[in-house]
């Protein structure tokens, strides 16, 4: 069996992943379960060694030897896009191959609200998409960008590595830089972007300090900045952006942030073992709360749906962040949800009682257990 072959099992199974490691079956992930394909025997070093040197990986493939691991991107023969990531181990190379979106979709379709789309209009300011490795971080700005290309006119650059969704220029001027390749790191990129005059800037991840300083010096200037971060929750956004800073400059970073961040959305893909797995769309409601959790989820056909956590800016928020009172936002997001915030528990207990995932499910990833009961004890008296 080949690679294309390999690639388009994966998409007439409907799988989201493919894993290869030397000695083992190829396994594909579906339904967020890994499935061993032991009908195609086990895979070995030097067939894995002849599909890395195959790969699209470019400047990154130096780092294989270096640091052991190397990213790049591919496009199957159908068009279908694959994140490529190759690494060593023990036993020999391993490569693990996430499917991605052969189309943007709208903010419905992934399970998220329609008022996100309001951060598209924004003039500037600092919007960060947080959440685990696969929770769909990338899915979601691409759905983002694609929204502000197709409705406003302006210079969009984004900044990553690898690129894996390929957006072609409509209303927007887009320009897509892949780090390694066009850049050599995503400072460097950054910081030349600034003199690209560009109206919105897409970082594909910000973890270290430099990158992370030029990004709020960006979005201080007058660009629309959107970012990642590897973080759980909306108050560990703030506090991995913070934490990298020397102790003496956090406090001014957190007031820095308290002016520039327009928005934090962290979700987390969750596997849908409720009643409405195979249900289709629920119609819209006109009440936004209802409205709200009627969203269909994210890949509803792979069975997988989105929590999220919303923190929007307010004067109030501004405050809560510059004043290090992370701990105190969750209450104010629990009492904004007309202004578009939602905590994990309200979004888990939405899932739950609209029978989108189970009881233990949503109580495996709350925070408070006693808190997302007492939220889906009130979302059942207003039905």
């Amino acid at each position: 069996m080949t690679l294309d072959d390999l690639l388009t099992l994966c998409r007439n199974r409907d799988a989201s992943d493919i894993h290869l490691s030397a000695g083992l079956p190829p396994c594909l992930r579906v339904r967020g379960v890994l499935e061993p394909q032991t009908e195609l025997g086990v895979t070995s070093n030097e067939w894995l060694a002849k599909v890395v040197e195959s790969l699209p990986l470019g400047a990154s493939r130096e780092s294989l030897d270096r640091i052991g691991s190397a990213d790049g991107a591919l496009s199957a023969q159908d068009g279908t896009r694959f994140r490529v990531n190759v690494f060593k181990r023990r036993e020999g190379l391993s490569i693990a191959l996430r499917r991605l979106e052969d189309q943007f979709r709208s903010l419905r379709e992934l399970g998220l609200p329609d008022s996100l789309y309001e951060l598209c209009d924004l003039a500037h300011g600092l919007v960060v998409v947080g959440g685990p490795t696969g929770s769909g971080k990338s899915t979601t700005l691409a759905t983002l960008i694609d929204r502000i290309n197709q409705t406003r006119r302006g210079h969009i650059i984004t900044i990553e590595d690898p690129i894996e969704y390929l957006h072609e220029s409509r209303l927007s001027l887009v320009n897509q830089r892949q780090v390694g390749t066009d850049a050599a790191t995503f400072d460097d990129a950054l910081v030349a972007s600034l003199r690209q005059d560009p109206d919105v800037i897409l970082v594909g991840e910000i973890r270290e300090i430099k990158t992370i300083r030029t990004a709020i010096t960006a979005a201080e200037t007058g660009h629309l900045v959107f970012t990642t971060v590897h973080a759980g929750d909306c108050v560990g956004v703030i506090e991995r952006m913070v934490s990298v800073f020397p102790a003496e400059e956090q406090s001014g970073v957190r007031r820095q942030l308290s002016l520039v961040l327009q928005a934090i959305v962290v979700q987390h893909l969750l596997v849908a073992d409720g009643t409405k797995v195979s249900a289709g769309p629920q119609p819209s409601e006109k009440n936004r709360e209802e409205t709200r959790g009627s969203h269909p989820p994210r890949s509803s056909k792979r069975s997988r749906v989105v929590a999220s956590e919303i923190l929007r800016m307010t004067p109030a928020v501004a405050n809560l962040i510059g004043s290090a009172k992370g701990n105190q936002l969750y209450s104010s997001m629990e009492s904004s949800s007309a202004a578009g915030m939602q905590t994990f528990e309200q979004d888990l207990a939405r899932l739950w009682v609209g029978g989108w995932i189970s009881e233990q499910t949503a109580t495996a990833y709350a925070r408070n257990v006693s808190v997302l009961q007492d939220r889906a004890a009130r979302l059942r008296l207003r039905k």
